[in-house]
């Protein structure tokens, strides 16, 4: 299996994906925005500010995240890798191409998730998390609501909603998304990298799809 970084926007459901291989393949993932909720919840200076930045739904500099990212990657051995959020401008697109061939990367792909911004903003203004166990579910979608309102059906603890999940946060991430993170595709599509999936597809086809392009397989 290959190493794979997700283009994305947000609620797109590379989270999902990525726990699937984890799961399955041994994948280890490495997601920025796990690392950045993180450090928001120190008692820092720098867990403070983060905090607010993503309350706000704002864009995170390259010299906050790419020294934590660096320090995540450095500690994965021989296992495929899942890049979850980075690289989201093609400054860090240049920074990632220098890591790796320092690194001695090569084996890796990239997938771009593509979704309708309205489905994209009912699976985020809609997601509740266990504050417990971490199970995720969506207000708006039968078959993902809990079975008991803002109760996990797992461990019954409560669920809540993610700061980064307001309906205007998922806008301005959105429209940040379109802004700086778009132009990724035409450089991976130059490298000869790239592989475009549907993200509305149904869960079992999208995760076979992606299964098949990192198994370097054709999906007939």
């Amino acid at each position: 299996m290959v190493s794979v970084i997700f283009i994305a926007p947000p609620a797109a459901g590379k989270g999902t994906i990525s726990d699937y291989l984890v799961n399955n393949f041994s994948y280890e993932h490495i997601s920025t925005g796990d690392i950045l909720r993180n450090v928001s919840k120190e008692d820092t200076e720098m867990g403070h500010h983060i905090a607010t930045l993503m309350k706000e739904g704002q864009f995170i500099g390259d010299d906050i995240i790419l020294p934590l990212f660096k320090e995540e990657l450095l500690k994965i051995k021989e296992k495929p890798f899942i890049l979850d959020g980075i690289p989201r401008n093609l400054e860090q697109a240049k920074f990632l191409e220098q890591l790796f061939l320092e690194l001695g990367v090569d084996n890796y792909v990239v997938i771009n998730m593509e979704m309708d911004e309205h489905l994209l903003e009912k699976r985020a203004v809609g997601r509740r998390v266990c504050d417990k166990c971490k199970a995720s579910y969506n207000i708006y979608f039968e078959g993902f609501k809990p079975k008991v309102e803002n109760t996990c059906d797992k461990c019954n603890a409560l669920l809540i909603e993610r700061p980064d999940d307001a309906l205007e946060t998922f806008r301005n991430r959105y429209e940040t998304y379109l802004q700086v993170t778009s132009p990724l595709i035409h450089f991976y599509e130059n490298k000869g990298r790239l592989k475009k999936v549907d993200a509305s597809k149904p869960q079992e086809e999208m995760i076979k799809e992606i299964t098949f392009i990192l198994k370097g397989e054709k999906n007939d």
